[in-house]
C-alpha cells in the first residue's frame, strides 16, 4: 500500500523535504539551506547544482528519518520559489549560466524601457502582472543577451528554460520531461492568463524564442515518472509555486479566503475563484491553480523582505544571535519607541512597486535600544502585510473575515498578535504551518486519489491558535499613520536607471 505522499520545496534559502500520512500529518521533515550569491549591488543567484543537489539530498533523508522506501510512496508534489530563472542545455543538463533569483534587480532599466514605450497595460491585460524586474521574462532576456552564443542556441532549441519547479523535474526524471504548470507560468510576464498559453505578442516583445518554454500541465496531474535512483517510479503529480501551494494546502477553497505566508518575503492571496480580477491598486491577478475542472484565480500581493529582516537582526547586525531570540528581545519593550524600519533591501513589492527604494530606519534617538530595533522589524513585516490587504479589499470590495498564516515567522507569537492588532481582524494559524509542502502534496494527493475530493483535504486543516485584535483603534491609526511616513522616506532612494 502507497501510504504516503512526498512534499518537496524548493525555498529561497533551503530545500526541505516533508512525507504527510491521509490525514495530513507530517511523518517526516529534512530541510538543507544553501549559499546565496551576490556578485554586484541589486543581484541576487543561485547555484542550480546545489539547488537540485540540496533537494535530492533532503528527500532521501526524509525517506530515511520516515522508514520508507519509493514504493511506499503513492505521488510527489513539487512547490518551488518562484520567478528564479534558470537556463540549460537540453541534451547534457548543464546550465548556461547561475540561476537569477526572484529578488534580483538587474533588469529594472529594462522594465522602465518597457513602461516608458507604454506597454505595461498590454502585460498586466495578459499576464495580471505589473512591470517590474521581480518576474521571470526580463530575467530569461538578460540571459539570452549576456551569455555568448545563448540566444542562437535557445532558437535552434537547443537550451531549455523554465523556473525551479522545471528545473527540478528536469533533473528527477532524468532530462525526459520539460514541463512547468500553470501557477509558475504565470508569474513569467510569458503567459497569458486568460488564453492559457505562451504569448506569442509578449514572446516577441522581450525577444525569447519559443523554443526554449516548457510545457505547462496541470497543476493536480501525473506529469512524469522520477527516474532519480532514490525515487525511482514515483509519479510526479503535484506543481504549484509556493504561494498558490500555501493558499491550497490552507484549504482556502472558496472566493475571498486568504492567507498570508510569512518566509523570505511576504505573500498574501486571495481566491477569487474562476474570475481573474483586475486589480486596479498596484496587486497582481494570478492563476491560483488548475486541479482539471478549470483554471482558478487569486488576487497576491509580494511584500519583498518579510522574514529577511530578522535573518539582517542576526547577520547584519549581530542584534540577535537565532531568529527565535527576536520575540523575547521586541517583548522587553512596550512599543517601537517611535522607531520604523523600511525594509526595502532589494525595492518595494505591492502595492507599491518602486525597484529604487531602499531600507531605512526612522525615529531613532538616543535612547533607542536593541528592542526597539526588534519590535520595528517585527512590525514592519506586519505593516506591509496590511498595506497589500488595504489594496486587495479596495480592489475585490470583500471584508475579509479572517486572515489565514503559515510559513516559518509565524511561529513568533508578538508578530501575529501585532498583525491581528493592525489587521482588525482575527489571524489563524493552523497545526501545520509548512503548508508551502503540504499543499504542494495535497496537490499530488487529488491527482492518484490519495485524497478523493477537495472537502477530504479541507477536514485535515486544524486550528492551533487564533490571534483576536486587542489594540484601541486610535493607537492602531497612529501607528499606522508613522509607518506611512517612513514609507514615504524609504521610496525613489537611488536615481531611476542607477546602478547602486
Amino acid at each position: 500500500m502507497r501510504q504516503f505522499i512526498l512534499g518537496l520545496d524548493q525555498g529561497t534559502t533551503s530545500s526541505r523535504a516533508m512525507v504527510f500520512d491521509g490525514e495530513g500529518q507530517v511523518t517526516a521533515i529534512a530541510q538543507r539551506e544553501f549559499q546565496q550569491h551576490y556578485p554586484r549591488p541589486g543581484w541576487v543567484e543561485h547555484d542550480p547544482s546545489e539547488l537540485w543537489s540540496s533537494q535530492s539530498g533532503v528527500a532521501v533523508e526524509a525517506l530515511t528519518r520516515a522508514g520508507l522506501r519509493p514504493r511506499d510512496l503513492a505521488a510527489i508534489g513539487i512547490t518551488n520559489q518562484r520567478e528564479t530563472t534558470l537556463l540549460w542545455e537540453r541534451e547534457s543538463g548543464r546550465p548556461v549560466y547561475p540561476a537569477i533569483v526572484w529578488q534580483d534587480r538587474r533588469t529594472a532599466a529594462t522594465t522602465d524601457r518597457l513602461k516608458a514605450d507604454g506597454l505595461e497595460e498590454e502585460f498586466r491585460k495578459r499576464t495580471g502582472l505589473v512591470l517590474d524586474p521581480y518576474f521571470s521574462g526580463t530575467k530569461l532576456q538578460w540571459i539570452l543577451e549576456h551569455t555568448e552564443g545563448a540566444r542562437e542556441r535557445a532558437e535552434r532549441g537547443e537550451l531549455a528554460f523554465g523556473t525551479v519547479d522545471s528545473w527540478l523535474i528536469w533533473n528527477l526524471t532524468g532530462g525526459r520531461e520539460h514541463v512547468t504548470d500553470a501557477t509558475n507560468a504565470s508569474r513569467t510576464l510569458l503567459y497569458n492568463i486568460h488564453a492559457g498559453d505562451w504569448d506569442d505578442a509578449l514572446l516577441e516583445t522581450l525577444n525569447i524564442p519559443r523554443a526554449v518554454l516548457p510545457q505547462v500541465v496541470a497543476s493536480s496531474g501525473v506529469c512524469g515518472e522520477a527516474e532519480a535512483s532514490h525515487l525511482t517510479g514515483v509519479p510526479i503529480a503535484g506543481i504549484a509555486g509556493d504561494q498558490q501551494a500555501a493558499l491550497f494546502g490552507q484549504a482556502c477553497f472558496e472566493a475571498g479566503q486568504a492567507k498570508n505566508t510569512y518566509g523570505t518575503g511576504c505573500f498574501l492571496l486571495m481566491n477569487t475563484g474562476a474570475e481573474a480580477v483586475v486589480s486596479r491598486n498596484n496587486l497582481l491577478s494570478t492563476v491560483a491553480w488548475d486541479i482539471g475542472s478549470g483554471v482558478e484565480y487569486a488576487l497576491e500581493g509580494s511584500v519583498f523582505t518579510g522574514g529577511a529582516v530578522i535573518q539582517w537582526l542576526r547577520d547584519g547586525l549581530g542584534v540577535i544571535r537565532s531568529a527565535r531570540e527576536s520575540e523575547a528581545l521586541a517583548a522587553g519593550v512596550e512599543d517601537n519607541g517611535g522607531v520604523y524600519i523600511v525594509p526595502a533591501f532589494s525595492g518595494l513589492g505591492a502595492p507599491h512597486w518602486d525597484p529604487y527604494a531602499r531600507g531605512s530606519i526612522s525615529g531613532i534617538t538616543r535612547g533607542t535600544t536593541a528592542g526597539h530595533l526588534a519590535r520595528a522589524a517585527l512590525e514592519s513585516i506586519a505593516f506591509q502585510s496590511a498595506d497589500v490587504l488595504r489594496a486587495m479589499h479596495r480592489d475585490s470590495g470583500i471584508e475579509l473575515r479572517e486572515l489565514r498564516v503559515d510559513g516559518g515567522a509565524c511561529a513568533n507569537n508578538l508578530l501575529m498578535q501585532f498583525q491581528a492588532d493592525i489587521l482588525g481582524v482575527p489571524v489563524v494559524r493552523p497545526q501545520v504551518t509548512e503548508t508551502t509542502a503540504f499543499g504542494a502534496a495535497c496537490l499530488a494527493g487529488l491527482a492518484v486519489g490519495f485524497w478523493k475530493n477537495r472537502e477530504a483535504i479541507a477536514e485535515t486543516w486544524k486550528t492551533d491558535r487564533v490571534f483576536e485584535p486587542a489594540m484601541a483603534a486610535e493607537r492602531t491609526a497612529a501607528l499606522r499613520r508613522g509607518w506611512d511616513r517612513a514609507l514615504e522616506r524609504a521610496k525613489r532612494w537611488i536615481e531611476q536607471g542607477s546602478e547602486d
